[in-house]
């Protein structure tokens, strides 16, 4: 499918997803907001398509709503206010469900909405010269969805005091990794490459066991710890594949508590109950 604001494309195993507006500053217009879950869902819907990399063309990645643009469209304007308040959004791979694992590659300014975009991918890299910054408190506006978002990924500190401080706070890539928003800096004209390897690492792991894994790490930040882990297990066990593992993977132990408690088993202070599992 042909895109207006973006530019998607196949690289081996990989999805390449890229705010295709330069000169704007990559910043979303109405079109962009239409054609973003088009072109989640197409790459989610690929089987050839194993990890998917968002990054931006030109000098920033994604500087947030294009405010001038939706001034001269008020009824874009108005939906996407309703969107908002709605909790509607649906700009990112975790706004849409998209199982496919994401990585991040930031490649220059990341502002305002375009945090969305970080907080909301899996694996985050940056270029060396990547900014990061929050100006919606400077402007007139509430910064509620990005600052809970970047709770997620840093101190609850370090995000109120980006959205509290707005345009006057500007975090540059080492700060971000020393904060934990960024998991990799490389040299600019080194992300690209960067970003590809990272993803095809990623794509080379079988696509069930990603996308479950995936599910149960986000599911860990909306359900609690404990939950999440409870779910992730449950549903592991149950899956064919991480049985079959289990029996042929250096854990012979599993195969044998199949059979009944061993005396190594026994011996460990476990045993069996009512349920038929065996419980520490």
């Amino acid at each position: 499918m042909a895109y207006e604001t973006l530019a998607v494309e196949r690289r081996g195993p990989v999805g390449w997803l890229e705010f295709d507006r330069p000169r704007a500053g990559n910043a979303m217009d109405a079109v962009m907001m239409a054609e973003l879950p088009l072109a989640w869902r197409e790459l989610d819907a690929d089987d050839d398509v194993r990890c998917i990399v968002v990054t931006g063309r030109g000098r920033a990645f994604q500087t947030g709503l294009d405010m001038a643009a939706l001034a001269r469209d008020p009824a874009s304007l108005r939906e996407s206010s309703r969107r908002t308040r709605a909790g509607e959004l649906e700009l990112t791979g975790w706004h849409l469900g998209v199982r496919t694992p994401v990585v991040a590659a930031v490649n220059g300014v990341c502002a305002g909405g375009g945090l969305h975009f970080v907080v909301d991918a899996d694996i985050v890299l940056a270029s060396a010269s990547a900014t990061f910054l929050d100006p919606h408190v400077s402007v007139g506006q509430v910064s509620a969805w990005e600052a809970i978002g970047l709770v997620r990924r840093i101190s609850a500190t370090a995000a109120a005091r980006l959205a509290l401080i707005g345009v006057h706070e500007r975090l540059d890539a080492a700060r971000a990794y020393q904060l934990g928003l960024v998991g990799e800096v490389v040299e600019p004209d080194a992300l690209r490459d960067a970003a590809q390897r990272v993803a095809e690492t990623v794509a080379a792991a079988d696509p069930a066991h990603a996308r479950a894994l995936k599910q149960a790490l986000w599911r860990a930040q909306e359900l609690g710890r404990t939950a999440a882990r409870t779910e992730a297990h449950v549903e592991a066990a149950r899956a064919e594949a991480h049985v079959e593992a289990a029996r042929t993977q250096a854990r012979p132990e599993a195969a044998r508590a199949e059979a009944g408690p061993s005396d190594a088993i026994r011996s460990q202070g476990a045993s069996p109950h009512a349920d038929g599992e065996i419980h520490p």
